[in-house]
């Protein structure tokens, strides 16, 4: 069964333009009971932090690796105003689970609100080299830079208050009209037991109106009186058939079957052949290449499988959203996934990919 922590946010001091939510820790160790885990999403979904502290230590006395009840614990801690003990609890997941964004994104709020921005960037830029397609990262580092931008225009104003850089100063400051140094705490949802990824909601595709058939050309007027053939209507043969959405909603989940298998076969050419030449990799793409095929290539065994496969189609383009069972040596995740594909040709290729979203 699997199982995904309560959405619990926290918001960067003094960027309260936005409410950075933390992203959920999708992970689902083999050892890890539902119900354990389901106990604590309840108690930090009713603000009941101690208790789920308490269970969640109960929890690790046993299974003390386990990396989802850790995440959990370290969420506890930052929402009971415990930072200190939350960033050395996310510091030392990074450690023991280099390859997993969230705790990386979560110590970079913790430290944020610490007024500690330079360290909130690097562990940001780790998130982001964990998972180029982290949206998360990407829109706090966004803000965290935008902090640090307004320390240094501060600094050059204290040292020559003739600069130019106030009308700056004053620009990024419009942009969080409301500082304030608490720990802001976004509402958690109840629990989910069975989760259905939720992609962020987008503007319905504009109905495509089907443009009326031009009127058959009149017959030209015949100098004698002959009966006039009119002919049957002919439909157009050079003009290639178009496949219905049922059918390309086929294809597209052939095609990202087709990507998994190549994944877990460590099939280079078959997973790379599955990414369209301007896929967004946040990188260059001989940069995100020699990246994955080192990632992939370093392990013993991968097995991926996709379920819950949910195709939008528009026009070429196609949104898909699953849940991705990732088996890797002794790491078992399973995590929310999006991904955005164009058709080319017979082929549906991958332009976008975001985890965690």
């Amino acid at each position: 069964m699997q199982v995904v922590a309560p959405q619990v946010g926290l918001r960067l001091t003094a960027l309260a333009a936005k409410c950075l939510v933390v992203a959920a820790l999708s992970v689902t160790a083999l050892s890890v009971r539902a119900d354990d885990i389901g106990d604590v999403q309840k108690l930090l979904a009713s603000g009941k932090n101690v208790e789920a502290l308490q269970k969640a230590d109960q929890f690790l006395a046993s299974k003390p690796r386990d990396p989802m009840m850790r995440f959990l614990r370290g969420i506890s801690l930052s929402q009971a105003g415990r930072a200190p003990e939350a960033i050395t609890a996310f510091t030392k997941l990074t450690e023991d689970f280099p390859e997993l964004p969230e705790p990386f994104n979560n110590l970079a709020v913790l430290y944020a609100q610490q007024g500690q921005y330079d360290k909130a960037r690097t562990a940001l830029e780790m998130a982001i080299r964990t998972n180029p397609s982290y949206a998360t990262a990407y829109e706090n580092l966004g803000d965290v830079y935008a902090k640090l931008a307004s320390q240094a225009y501060s600094k050059a104003l204290q040292i020559d208050t003739r600069s130019a850089v106030a009308p700056k100063l004053a620009m990024i400051r419009d942009l969080f009209p409301k500082e304030r140094n608490s720990i802001a705490v976004a509402a958690a949802p109840a629990p989910v037991v069975t989760p259905v990824p939720v992609a962020p909601t987008k503007p319905a595709p504009a109905p495509v109106v089907a443009q009326a058939p031009a009127p058959a050309p009149t017959p030209a007027p015949v100098a004698k009186p002959a009966p006039v053939v009119t002919p049957a209507p002919v439909a157009s043969e050079t003009k290639e058939a178009k496949p219905d959405t049922a059918t390309q909603e086929r294809e597209v989940e052939s095609a990202l079957k087709a990507w998994a298998a190549a994944w877990s076969k460590k099939d280079l050419d078959g997973y790379f052949a599955a990414y369209a030449r301007d896929f967004n990799a946040g990188k260059p793409r001989k940069v995100w290449e020699q990246e994955r095929r080192d990632r992939i290539l370093g392990k013993r065994s991968i097995a991926v499988k996709l379920s819950n496969v949910k195709v939008d189609i528009n026009g070429n383009k196609a949104s898909v959203r699953f849940y991705q069972d990732y088996k890797a040596d002794s790491l078992s995740v399973s995590s929310g996934k999006r991904v955005e594909l164009v058709r080319s040709g017979n082929n549906w290729l991958i332009v976008k990919e975001n985890a965690g979203s």
